[in-house]
């Protein structure tokens, strides 16, 4: 059994947030699946159902938590601990800053990277969760960032938008095996969407900053790599000298 959480602040006036796309995700998924009605429970809606396509049908929870974000890991924690779940049955989907409007990314555990909704889930669950971001773009400024995020989609949004809600809900049957396969499917379905320019090329150089970042904390030595003194310009010189260890 998987569940799906989606990040977002609870009332009509934070609907259409930026920072409520974790929101918009599992609702879409929920809709796409006939999922039952939402009921009051792990101080969130939660919602049950199944994914399934062409053969695939996987048991599934939806839960928005009613939290507000900075405390989300209560209502999570709650249920996962409740179903008896893994962290790694737990799918986070959520706004991402620094991935360009359209894009999509998942993995699983890492950092919060400043998402409080993030931060919270990890001190009820540990990191180990699956985390699915969805870039909402960069504005450029960090004085503009809180605006931003809390801020309604635009009208341009709306053209990558939609059609990124209606991939990831018919996507939603891989989550169940292969990650990899559930992005894959994702991107080509999108394949022939023009997200718009804004914000894209800052959010782009950030993205790529990061994963950077990300390979030296991660990067570990290769136990097929040669040692140094096998390496380099003194390499042959060893093996003539019989320090060559095969």
């Amino acid at each position: 059994m998987l569940l799906l959480v989606g990040l977002g602040n609870p009332g009509a006036e934070y609907a259409r947030h930026r920072h409520n796309v974790g929101f918009m995700a599992v609702d879409a998924i929920a809709e796409h699946y006939g999922f039952g009605a939402p009921r009051a429970k792990f101080q969130g809606e939660l919602r049950e159902g199944f994914v399934e396509d062409r053969g695939r049908r996987t048991k599934a929870l939806i839960l928005k938590p009613m939290t507000f974000m900075n405390e989300s890991g209560r209502s999570v924690g709650e249920a996962a601990r409740f179903y008896k779940l893994a962290p790694e049955d737990v799918i986070v989907f959520y706004d991402e800053l620094d991935l360009a409007p359209g894009k999509l990314r998942i993995k699983t555990g890492g950092g919060a990277a400043g998402h409080n909704g993030i931060k919270s889930i990890a001190a009820h669950l540990g990191a180990d969760f699956r985390r699915v971001r969805i870039g909402i773009g960069h504005p450029g400024e960090k004085s503009k960032v809180t605006g931003h995020v809390l801020g309604n989609f635009s009208n341009a949004d709306q053209n990558w938008l939609a059609p990124m809600l209606d991939a990831i809900a018919a996507a939603a049957p891989f989550l169940a095996e292969d990650d990899k396969r559930f992005a894959s499917d994702i991107a080509q379905r999108l394949a022939p969407a023009n997200p718009p320019a804004e914000y894209t090329k800052q959010t782009t150089k950030r993205e790529d900053a990061r994963s950077e970042a990300d390979k030296k904390r991660t990067k570990t030595q290769d136990p097929q790599e040669k040692p140094p003194e096998e390496r380099g310009p003194f390499a042959a010189l060893g093996r003539i000298l019989g320090r060559d260890k095969g």
